[in-house]
C-alpha cells in the first residue's frame, strides 16, 4: 500500500498540474530510456494525465503526441546504450552477471522473441525500462526494433491516457478511486511478466 501511495504521489493531479506537459514527457522518456528511471510510474502517470485532460487542466492531444514521441525516443536511446556499451560491460570472463555468454543469449532471444518482447514490455513496469537496452546488447535488427518501438509506444500511450480520459467522463468523482485504479493497472501490467516467468520455470533445463 505504501508503494501505491508513493506512485499516487508522483502521478497525482497536483504533481502533474505543476510539472505540466513537458514534465510528463520528461518522465516518460526517462522511464523508457534511462536505466535510473525504472522506478517511475509511466502507466499511472498517463492515466492520471488523461483524467486531468478530461477535467480541462491538460491537453489530451499534447499528452498523446508528446508522450508517444518521448516513449519512442526513450526506447531508442535505451537501445543505443545497450548496443554501444553492452559488449564492453559484458566482456569479463570472470563475472557471473556481466559475462559475455549473456550477450550471446540475448542475441538468440531477441532474434526469436524480440518484436513481441519490445511491444509487450511497454505494458510491464521495470521491464519496459530494461527491454530496449537488452535489445541493443543482443544486437536486435534495428529496423525491426524501431517498427515495434513505434507501434508499442503509440499503442501504450493511447491506451493508458484515453483510459483515464474515458473513465473521467463516465464515473462521477473518479479521482477518489485513483489509488485502487492504479493498483489494478499495476497488477494487470505484471501479468505478462508472471506468465513468462512461470513458463520459463516449467521448461526443462
Amino acid at each position: 500500500m505504501e508503494f501505491l501511495e508513493w506512485i499516487k504521489g508522483i502521478a497525482s493531479q497536483e504533481t502533474l498540474q505543476h510539472i505540466g506537459h513537458i514534465g510528463i514527457w520528461a518522465i516518460i522518456f526517462a522511464e523508457s530510456g534511462i536505466l535510473a528511471g525504472f522506478f517511475l510510474p509511466g502507466d499511472s502517470l498517463l492515466f492520471t494525465a488523461g483524467l486531468l485532460a478530461w477535467a480541462g487542466h491538460l491537453n489530451i492531444y499534447y499528452i498523446i503526441i508528446g508522450s508517444a514521441i518521448a516513449a519512442i525516443l526513450g526506447d531508442s536511446f535505451g537501445y543505443y546504450l545497450g548496443r554501444r556499451f553492452g559488449p564492453k560491460v559484458f566482456s569479463r570472463e570472470d563475472s557471473r552477471i556481466f559475462h559475455k555468454d549473456h550477450v550471446e543469449r540475448a542475441k538468440q532471444y531477441f532474434a526469436k522473441y524480440g518484436p513481441i518482447t519490445i511491444f509487450l514490455a511497454r505494458f510491464t513496469p521495470f521491464v519496459r525500462t530494461f527491454a530496449p537496452v537488452l535489445a541493443g546488447v543482443g544486437r536486435m535488427e534495428y529496423g525491426t526494433f524501431i517498427a515495434y518501438n513505434i507501434f508499442g509506444g503509440i499503442f501504450w500511450v493511447l491506451s493508458m491516457s484515453l483510459l483515464g480520459y474515458f473513465l473521467g467522463s463516465v464515473i462521477p468523482d473518479v479521482d477518489r478511486y485513483v489509488l485502487p485504479i492504479v493498483g489494478g493497472i499495476i497488477l494487470l501490467s505484471l501479468i505478462p511478466a508472471v506468465i513468462g516467468l512461470t513458463r520459463s520455470r516449467r521448461k526443462p533445463s
